[in-house]
């Protein structure tokens, strides 16, 4: 059980990627807490998982800091403390920078970064008086290579890089290991209107010769959440089947 009694948090944890790693890191013992918008979507989950009391919903808003801080203090009372940060919310649309509209850019920004951001400095005040945490933040391979009609989104991730070795820096004495996942393609929700011709396009181009399954994911989270991972500061694991090699 390489989590066994670790409590952690996770936002956008009700579906895709992040549903996938709060059910890993539940298999692994721990106790977790997701923080999603649809209220529903999370009910529901909890209910086909039946994790008891060792998994809990928050509602909140990535870009709303109130919710925010609500969400991990939340989390703290629910369950003692807080031993993991996963920043996983996050959205996505295509747009040619012609045609796209100052505000689905800042939303872009402020649901990736922002709320990165805010995530990140509520659970530092609580691990520092803990000594110990640890903090994984979702990128993407395309922050390395980029994506026509998807700017936003990969200056977004690739935000989020700099942000995790800034932060690494500030907080890697202090037993607070900070580091990124750069998931390569991955069929999640966002892919759902995605026309077939389109994804076969980008299938094409991985040398995997598929697109990556959920659980082809989450093995590099468990990994960082472990003390495995004790000795990794500010780096990036990309699961992306050779998609980009890092």
């Amino acid at each position: 059980m390489k989590l066994d009694g670790k409590v952690a948090a996770i936002t956008g944890g009700s579906a895709g990627i992040g549903r996938a790693i709060a059910e890993a890191f539940l298999a692994e013992g721990a106790k977790v807490a997701i923080m999603a918008r649809n209220p529903a979507k999370a009910e529901a989950m909890l209910a086909e998982l039946s994790a008891g009391d060792h998994l809990v919903f928050i509602q909140g808003d990535a870009m709303d800091q109130a919710s925010i801080e609500h969400f991990v203090s939340a989390t703290a009372e629910q369950f003692g403390r807080l031993d993991i940060l996963v920043n996983n919310a996050g959205i996505a649309h295509s747009s040619p920078v012609e045609n796209l509209a100052l505000s689905d850019f800042q939303r872009v920004m402020n649901v990736h970064v922002t709320g990165t951001f805010l995530c990140s400095k509520a659970a530092i005040q609580m691990m520092y008086a803990q000594e110990h945490g640890c903090i994984i933040n979702t990128a993407s391979q395309l922050a390395y290579i980029g994506a026509p009609a998807f700017s936003h989104y990969t200056a977004a991730k690739g935000a989020i890089l700099s942000f995790t070795r800034s932060l690494a820096l500030e907080v890697g004495s202090r037993n607070i290991p900070v580091n990124a996942v750069a998931p390569g393609a991955t069929m999640t929700p966002i892919l759902e209107d995605v026309p077939n011709e389109v994804l076969d396009v980008i299938k094409s181009n991985i040398p995997a010769g598929k697109i990556a399954d959920v659980d082809d994911i989450v093995g590099a989270y468990l990994f960082l959440a472990s003390d495995a991972a004790r000795h990794f500061r500010g780096q990036c694991i990309s699961p992306n089947g050779g998609d980009a090699f890092l």
